[in-house]
Parts: structure tokens; C-alpha cells; sequence
């Protein structure tokens, strides 16, 4: 299965300019879900971090990685037609390599465990097939 823009923002509540995940182009519920996030110049974020080595924040790729986790868990979990919202609650995670403008992000989530308001999940993020960062999640689900 695979979702575009449209999809994305009738799972997750997250709107520009916090919205970090721009495709799904690989989705098994319960296996494995796989996304897309198109680093541009253009991200407000560049402008200070850093004016002279633009590199993307390890804790906007963490959030990327979340926003793909929480579409995940939304097929996963079968929750087609109910709004929710996620908290995160737990993260740690092991960068790599620098993510730069330009850079396609390539985001793998896999599962840890899944229960029915809440979830654990590997996620790996890739740039061009190299691991440029890893994290165990851990969230919590609440319907609104």
C-alpha cells in the first residue's frame, strides 16, 4: 500500500510547517511500514541550525520517524475512521551520519510491540541505503 500527502494528513493532525514525513511508499500492517521525507533548503530550521553547515536536527528526524510510526500503528492497530492523537513517551535513539538539504530521507518502522492505545517500534532512517539514524519509540494513542 502506499499513501500520498493527502492520506498522510487524514492520520496524523501534524500540518506544515510540522509535518516531516511526505510519503508512504511501502506499507504491511503489522510488518513493516516504509516513508519518505524530502530534506529542502527551504526548511525554516536551516536558517539557524547551522547558518554555515546546514544539518537537519536529530530531533526532527526522531519526529519524522514518530509521524511514519504513527501511521503505522493507525493500519496496524485496523483504526480507519477515528481520530487520534499521539504522545510520545519514549525515545532513544543513535544518529550517524549528518542529514543534509537535498538528502532523501528513507524511513523503516517496524514493530516492537503493539497494544491497543499504545505501541513500541524500531525505526531506521536511510540516506541513499546508509543507516544515518536508528531509534526505539515508545507512544501512547488517545481518541479525540
Amino acid at each position: 500500500m502506499e499513501l500520498d500527502i493527502r492520506d498522510i494528513q487524514k492520520i496524523i493532525p501534524h500540518r506544515f510547517p510540522f509535518l516531516l514525513i511526505d510519503r508512504v511508499i511501502e506499507l504491511t500492517p503489522n510488518e513493516k511500514l516504509v516513508a519518505i521525507k524530502n530534506v529542502s533548503i527551504n526548511e525554516q530550521h536551516f536558517v539557524g541550525h547551522f547558518p554555515e553547515e546546514k544539518v537537519m536536527p536529530g530531533v526532527l528526524i526522531v519526529e519524522a520517524m514518530a509521524q511514519a510510526g504513527c501511521v503505522y500503528f493507525y493500519y496496524s492497530k485496523n483504526m480507519q475512521g477515528k481520530d487520534l492523537i499521539y504522545y510520545l513517551a519514549k525515545v532513544t535513539a543513535k544518529f550517524i551520519a549528518p542529514v543534509v538539504p537535498g538528502d532523501q530521507l528513507v524511513i523503516e518502522i517496524t514493530t516492537t510491540k503493539l497494544m491497543p492505545k499504545a505501541g513500541f517500534l524500531k525505526a531506521q532512517a536511510f540516506v541513499k541505503d546508509k543507516l544515518v539514524a536508528e531509534a526505539d519509540i515508545g507512544f501512547g494513542v488517545k481518541e479525540v
